[in-house]
């Protein structure tokens, strides 16, 4: 796609919100740089960055050259937009492990699209700047009457109120600006829109200190049918894109079962598909809403981007395993997701060792006696890693469930019971 038609494109995908110039794309050249932003406050990124890397991939896919930010200098503050209250301050070595795996998580998806992106952190140019020469270079280009307009600081004032430190922190952001504007060629600059204050400061000072024109949009965010922030991390309820934070299961199991309402706006603004795809999942989702299509295409596609194939198929198959599917190839933090909501103990593997299947299954309360144990056995109710016992005598001695800390029991059809052999 070329760069005249990105903003119309990024437009019909309902990403697109302020614009520093309305010609802005006509204005920027192949091999322009661009830069966004990543706070590494948490180990995780999210679901709203997670649409900011797709917009860097559309803008890449075009021909403007990926800068991709971490903010060892501003996350030792943390961002305060859109936020009521002060962030915690990070370590600096908890600081430098997230950017890290941020890092390693961004470029694992621009290298999946076969594309490559600039890695760059804040601290490296800002350690070094003394407080007096920060002040005059950058402090002395902003007034406090400009900074106070900006509405994060006026909501701040209104509430709580808001400490130096903060309040700083659009001074940090807008000399990364400049300091990429001089040194990598960057020219654009985008974020969401709860960054917009910030991302319009480095505009100024670029335009002050240096009479340099740069460039920038915002992102609009991602909100469900109800106006509410969709994967909103505070309260412990994020979509995160680090599978050691939430799996890849649970991941393809959240947009597969987002609302009707939602599902076509986010495969407008999550995915690649073309509009002729999309309008034709729209119409299913009118004419079939039960079939859910849409949301299978939307999970799919999505888990695929941001975990690979591999990692697609085996949250398909960790689905089929709560009807009763094989658990080969299923890893044992995904069978602790896929049974989040089931009854669940823990037993120590020597005891383990020395019982049969049927008194397991008393010991997890999914039969009242023995004697209802080995019924059940006998009547091919009874499952172990959803695989049928055939022998209520059946010892776990030497069985090849108790090699794993997770056993799965099953009673019937959807009576399930986790083990955790510690």
């Amino acid at each position: 796609m070329k760069l005249t038609e990105i903003a119309e494109e990024l437009r019909w995908r309902g990403l697109l919100q302020d614009l520093s110039d309305p010609e802005l794309f006509e204005k920027l050249r192949a091999g322009d740089g661009f830069y966004c932003g990543f706070d590494p406050t948490a180990p995780s990124l999210h679901l709203g960055n997670l649409q900011q890397i797709i917009v860097g991939l559309h803008l890449a896919r075009a021909g403007l050259k990926p800068i991709m930010l971490f903010g060892g200098a501003t996350g030792a503050i943390g961002d305060p937009s859109g936020r009521r209250a002060e962030r915690q301050l990070l370590d600096q070595s908890t600081i430098d492990a997230n950017v890290e795996r941020h890092r390693t998580k961004i470029n694992e998806i621009f290298t999946r699209h076969d594309l490559k992106a600039d890695y760059v952190n804040n601290l490296d140019w800002t350690k070094g700047v003394d407080i007096i020469t920060f002040l005059r270079e950058v402090g002395k280009h902003f007034s406090v009457n400009y900074m106070l307009a900006k509405e994060w600081v006026r909501a701040r004032l209104e509430a709580e109120g808001i400490s130096f430190t903060e309040f700083c922190y659009i001074l940090l952001q807008s000399y990364d600006f400049l300091h990429l504007y001089q040194h990598n060629n960057c020219k654009l600059q985008f974020g969401g829109s709860d960054q917009w204050g910030n991302i319009t400061g480095g505009l100024e000072l670029i335009r002050r200190k240096i009479g340099g024109e740069a460039y920038a949009f915002s992102v609009s965010l991602i909100l469900d049918s109800e106006g509410k922030k969709l994967g909103k991390s505070e309260g412990g309820g994020g979509v995160w894109i680090d599978a050691e934070h939430m799996s890849p299961y649970r991941f393809h199991q959240y947009f597969l079962n987002c609302a009707d309402a939602d599902v076509v706006g986010l495969l407008k603004r999550l995915t690649f598909l073309p509009r002729e795809q999309i309008v034709e999942l729209e119409r299913a989702t009118q004419n079939s809403p039960d079939k859910r299509e849409a949301q299978r295409v939307l999970a799919d596609t999505l888990c695929t981007l941001v975990h690979g194939a591999t990692a697609t198929e085996e949250a398909l198959r960790a689905a089929r395993v709560l009807f009763g599917g094989s658990l080969d190839g299923i890893s044992e933090q995904s069978l602790v997701q896929i049974f989040a909501e089931v009854p669940s103990s823990s037993v120590p593997r020597k005891e383990l060792e020395t019982l049969a299947i049927a008194d397991l299954f008393v010991k997890a309360g999914l039969s009242s006696s023995k004697s209802e144990a080995r019924k059940l056995v006998q009547n091919g109710g009874a499952y172990l890693n959803n695989e049928r016992v055939e022998d209520a005598q059946l010892k776990l001695a030497g069985h090849a469930a108790l090699t794993k800390s997770i056993m799965i029991l099953r009673s019937g059809k959807k009576s399930y019971h986790l083990v955790r052999v510690t």
